[in-house]
């Protein structure tokens, strides 16, 4: 398939003290979120100066890919603050773009991981209108082998920030974002969470560990809606008791250091392993590493060229192929639900 550019479609965060309000209101809108709730998370913004790191990083990761497809031009959007995807998606028809490969900042599938960056896609598609680009989103990627050796190098590297004394008698704790059960059930039995369960094994085995914990964070709503569990706080809580001296925890759901990186876990979560006495490191996200930029240039081979996926686990299990232009990909990720080996 002829591609023209490179499309980094991403979530968006704001860039300064003003903008904190009007983006958590284009998050949430149409949602019926309490004011007071907005407030709340606002003041974590405010810890941080108002400024998202996320749009410099996504700044930074395009740059990388201009880099590794030196033939193609590279496109930043978002779907909740600027640049707007549909400003951008405007922008690459004025450019001439015929067809771009869309590389979305999540590596799952579901609702959010998926789907709505297809109906990003969709609606920028709309607002241009018959001068709209062909938009071809790249596949999910939770198992490539880049994405585990990034994590797993990061694990490896958190381990290495505790005292010596504790570093073989830490526990392993993975962290992805929570999403209601019942959306975790909506593509089929349980999708999402059992493509982060297929991540940890993956990143675990390749660091090194036989044995950890795998949990979730940052839930919203309210608290009769069932969330995905068990939250990573009640959890550190369990260690504590359990007599657990040093933790490493892997936010594997997390490409970037985005807010809910640095304000639930480097925050919240490092208060209350230091309260419970539990040594704390947190690995770090891929943020913009060359090689988040190899792995989406490989996906844009794999499209161009019509060559396999690269896996860590082999042949495709609970991931999906290319959307076109926000239409469902027309492969498993939806329905057809398998059991990864191994």
């Amino acid at each position: 398939m002829d591609i023209d550019a490179v499309l980094l479609l991403s979530f968006g965060g704001p860039e300064g003290p003003e903008q904190v309000r009007p983006f958590l209101e284009n998050v949430t809108r149409g949602r019926g979120v309490p004011a007071a709730r907005l407030d709340a998370v606002a003041e974590h913004y405010q810890h941080f100066g108002g400024v998202s790191p996320i749009n410099a990083i996504n700044r930074a990761l395009a740059e990388e890919l201009r880099a590794e497809l030196p033939d193609l031009p590279v496109y930043f959007g978002n779907r909740n603050w600027e640049p707007y995807v549909e400003d951008v998606v405007a922008r690459m028809a004025a450019d001439g773009i015929g067809r771009a490969a869309v590389f979305a900042t999540s590596a799952w599938g579901g609702y959010s991981g998926c789907d709505q960056y297809a109906e990003d896609i969709a609606r920028a598609r709309r607002a241009v209108g018959e001068r709209a680009p062909e938009l071809v989103k790249l596949r999910q990627y939770f198992d490539h082998p880049l994405f585990v050796a990034m994590f797993a190098e990061a694990i490896a590297g958190a381990a290495d920030a505790l005292p010596a004394e504790l570093r073989d008698c830490a526990r392993l704790v993975f962290t992805a974002h929570s999403i209601p059960v019942a959306a975790d059930e909506r593509y089929g039995p349980r999708l999402y969470s059992r493509q982060v369960a297929a991540a940890t094994a993956l990143v675990a085995a390749a660091a090194g560990y036989r044995d950890y914990d795998q949990v979730w964070q940052s839930r919203s709503g309210p608290p009769q809606v069932p969330w995905l569990e068990p939250d990573v706080e009640d959890h550190l809580g369990g260690l504590a008791e359990a007599g657990v001296r040093a933790v490493i925890v892997c936010p594997i759901g997390f490409l970037s250091d985005n807010i809910e990186v640095l304000w639930d876990l480097d925050s919240e979560v490092r208060d209350q392993a230091q309260l419970a006495g539990i040594a704390y490191a947190r690995a770090t996200t891929p943020n913009a590493d060359r090689r988040l930029a190899r792995l989406a240039r490989g996906l844009v081979e794999e499209l161009r060229n019509g060559t396999a996926p690269e896996r860590a686990a082999g042949p495709a299990e609970l991931g999906c192929g290319f959307g076109v232009n926000g239409a469902p990909c027309g492969s498993s990720h939806c329905t057809a639900v398998v059991t990864p080996r191994g």
